[in-house]
């Protein structure tokens, strides 16, 4: 890297002669340089093709005077060797002229501006110096975002854009592929170290992680450089940024080469994107497809023959071009050379026309083009100096500088605000931080036809067909959600289906969201869905089921019913009561028709129906079996001779006792239905995939009391039906009404817990359950030993035998 300085020398005649002056790093020497290493044995044509441009636009200022007429610009340049003393005894030395002291805040210098350095770390050592003396520099390479810091840097300026834009533009461009697992290596100095930083906060930001960062020393040991490749193998990234500078890109490179590291798709900080060195065709197989951004390209006319017009005659105060001669050359001059190899004798008329090297390549202009800038924006600024109009300027009392001897701080107040256009329509001009208008073109570096490496410029949409993946973790699809792994960056995570009713509609989700009370999540959990509405069906397996037992229960009833009819003269039949016999059947039709009717689709009717229809059937039958248990008690009570209490158990005073029983039900179920009846009710538990469509009971008072005169009569004639179980006959129908009201007490009083602990329609199920548990009951216990004398045992059914006490009896 080269870095050049400008002393300007005003002369009023028509033309004046310019001042030139070479120096280079020597043992002793009074002459100190302010720029990196010249030296040609490391193969800095491309530094010794940027101290040419500076040349080459001076001279042009020069020879056309439209810029700055009747003024010759000069300029000395020095070599800084690549270290931070050097570039420092340069700056010095350019202070103070020869001196070797520093000079004044303000004095006069014998350079009024520098040009340079090219490395961001020796520009910050010699801005920090000229600072204190407010003396402008200007860097054509220097990209550290911490020089653009006005309170450490006041008087640097550059021409090369800060790394902070490079940046975020290598960040979009991560981003625009959706790499989130990327390792960054630096080179071991601020240009390196500072894009990284930046790098590393800025992708963070979006998501994406560092997996690591590796430091390219500067001594470039090959055991340090294999440590650098083996840890990026091992790391398993896909996508390596390389922010470094040339020299350390290309120690990086030989190792890995060294250790056949392939696969990784580079990403090149300006530095080296365009670098001709690693476009050789041993790099080819790992440097294919590398992309990164560069400063904008220019061609600059006239800069090509200007180039290879260099001859060692025309210039023999330039120290650089015998050595740049030898090495391009393979020759030497009068037996002494810089290069080892060499063998032949230099007669210095060689034609670099015909030569092809980093020197004589003009395609790729990058670097040189920002060192053309800088020459042009002194000479600006310069010109603006002679413009000022007495009255007018811009420093106190409207003073104007002083032109006969420049000062340092006045030019870089004109250097801070000019503003001008290239000729290549680029506008210049330098913001607040003395940073230039950021422009960056994508390079993307492809194979031509000819097997050689293309630096081609392309939009970030088709840079790269075929781009490669780096993520530490495989995205989550939706559907899935993000959980972070411990001890692990945020990028390396693993996919967590979503928990049911919870749903992720979008690639890496780091939350599942919850669907809306009457939505449940899909079976990919990617999308929420309507609720399916529950309700105890006629075509779910259950309802069918409970259905086809009611039916049969009815038709168990009818049946019974039938054969009472056929055989109500019988003494089986008559014995019993037969009114009573058949108001029970029907009671207990009715009670397995009602459990129909909590099948199916509530609606208000069917709500309103279900529970009052039930309930007044139940107590209508045991209210006739209430009354036929007291019957059967009272008969053999009033055994007496001349005792009367039979005759208030008579036909019509069991009928209005069964009616009384049966009306106050109907006055609580009429109170219930008018002050607050059953209704459908959608319940939306978050926890389950439908909406359960029940039947609110409305009141839970007014239900409880319907069940509670229920279980009053069936206790009262379970009671008196238990007093009467011994009774001396042949049939005693009290000992299976005992049984009939115990079931059925023990059916009701189980429904309770079973009903309040079933969730959904498995409670309406319950309540069905329970009441054609307890009709089967008591169709069962009450009619069927009748049924069984009738078809099985007809001798059993007459009067004699009804009649006859069982030894039991006797005994009894």
């Amino acid at each position: 890297q080269c870095s050049t300085e400008i002393c300007c020398r005003q002369h009023f005649s028509h033309m004046g002669s310019h001042c030139t002056q070479f120096g280079r790093c020597s043992q002793g020497s009074d002459v100190y340089l302010v720029s990196p290493n010249l030296s040609f044995a490391t193969g800095s044509f491309r530094t010794f093709r940027w101290m040419q441009t500076m040349i080459f636009a001076i001279e042009e200022i020069n020879s056309q005077g439209h810029l700055l007429p009747n003024i010759t610009l000069g300029y000395r340049i020095y070599d800084s060797c690549s270290t931070t003393f050097h570039a420092l005894r340069a700056a010095m030395a350019l202070v103070n002229g020869h001196g070797s002291g520093i000079a004044g805040p303000y004095c006069s210098a014998a350079v009024p501006v520098i040009i340079g350095d090219g490395g961001s770390s020796l520009s910050m050592v010699v801005a920090r110096l000229l600072g204190i003396l407010q003396l402008p520099q200007v860097s054509y390479f220097s990209s550290c975002e911490c020089l653009s810091h006005k309170e450490q840097f006041p008087t640097f300026l550059r021409t090369m854009p800060s790394d902070l834009f490079q940046v975020e533009a290598l960040t979009l461009l991560v981003r625009h592929f959706g790499w989130t697992w990327v390792g960054t290596v630096a080179g071991d100095d601020d240009y390196g170290r500072q894009g990284v930083h930046i790098f590393s906060q800025e992708v963070e930001k979006y998501g994406a992680c560092v997996a690591f960062l590796e430091i390219i020393p500067k001594s470039h040991y090959m055991e340090q450089m294999s440590i650098i490749v083996e840890r990026i193998r091992l790391s398993g990234v896909r996508v390596v940024l390389l922010f470094a500078l040339e020299q350390d890109v290309v120690a990086l490179f030989q190792a890995v080469l060294r250790q056949n590291l392939t696969g990784i798709q580079w990403l090149a900080s300006e530095a080296w994107v365009t670098a001709s060195v690693l476009a050789g065709p041993q790099y080819h197989l790992i440097l294919q497809g590398t992309v990164g951004f560069a400063i904008r390209r220019a061609d600059i006319p006239g800069l090509g023959p200007f180039l290879t017009r260099l001859r060692p005659a025309t210039t023999p105060s330039n120290p650089y071009i015998t050595e740049f001669w030898e090495k391009t050359f393979g020759c030497t001059f009068d037996g002494v050379t810089h290069s080892p190899e060499s063998w032949t004798r230099c007669t210095g008329l060689e034609q670099l026309t015909n030569v092809r090297n980093i020197y004589t390549d003009v395609t790729q202009l990058r670097i040189s083009y920002n060192v053309y800038k800088a020459v042009y924006a002194v000479a600006h600024a310069v010109r603006a100096m002679f413009q000022c109009n007495a009255g007018r300027g811009p420093f106190p009392q409207g003073a104007c500088p002083d032109t006969s001897r420049i000062q340092p701080w006045e030019l870089l107040y004109y250097i801070q605000r000019i503003e001008f256009t290239t000729a290549f329509e680029e506008k210049m001009r330098f913001d607040k931080n003395g940073d230039p208008v950021a422009t960056y073109d994508l390079i993307n570096w492809q194979m031509s036809d000819s097997g050689t490496v293309r630096f081609v410029t392309v939009a970030p949409a088709h840079s790269s067909p075929q781009v490669p993946q780096s993520a530490c973790s495989r995205s989550c699809p939706p559907g899935t959600r993000k959980a972070i792994k411990p001890r692990l960056p945020v990028c390396c995570f693993d996919c967590v289906v979503c928990a049911v009713g919870e749903v992720s509609n979008q690639t890496d989700a780091v939350e599942c969201e919850k669907c809306l009370a009457e939505f449940w999540s899909n079976e990919q959990r990617d999308a929420c869905v309507p609720k399916q509405v529950e309700y105890l069906s006629f075509h779910d397996a259950m309802g069918t089921t409970l259905l086809a037992v009611a039916l049969l229960g009815a038709c168990c009833t009818m049946a019974v019913a039938a054969v009472f009819v056929c055989y109500r003269n019988t003494p089986i039949v008559r014995a019993n009561n037969s009114e009573l016999s058949f108001l029970i059947l029907s009671a207990l039709g009715l009670c397995f028709v009602c459990a129909v009717l909590f099948i199916g689709r509530p609606t208000p009717w069917s709500c309103m129906l279900r529970h009052t229809a039930f309930s007044i059937a139940f107590v209508l039958c045991i209210s006739c079996i209430l009354g036929k248990t007291v019957v059967v008690l009272m008969a053999f009570r009033a055994t007496l001779p001349g005792s009367t209490v039979m005759r208030w158990f008579g036909p019509w005073q069991q009928r209005a006792s069964i009616f009384l029983c049966t009306l106050v039900q109907v006055l609580i179920c009429g109170v219930w239905l008018g002050m607050a009846p059953p209704l459908p009710q959608r319940l939306l538990p978050r926890e389950t995939p439908h909406i359960l469509l029940l039947c609110n009971v409305g009141s839970a008072v007014a239900f409880s009391l319907v069940l509670g005169y229920i279980g009053l009569l069936a206790a009262v004639c379970f009671l008196l039906a238990f007093l009467a179980r011994k009774l001396p006959d042949n049939f005693n129908e009290a000992k299976f009404i005992t049984f009939s009201m115990l079931i059925f007490c023990t059916v009701w009083v189980a429904f309770v817990p079973a009903y309040i602990s079933s969730p959904g329609k498995y409670s309406t199920a319950t309540e069905i359950f329970a009441i054609l548990a307890s009709s089967f009951g008591l169709l069962v216990c009450l009619f069927f030993p009748k049924c069984y004398i009738i078809l099985l045992k007809p001798e059993k059914n007459n009067r004699k035998h009804m009649m006859v006490k069982s030894t039991s009896d006797k005994q009894y």
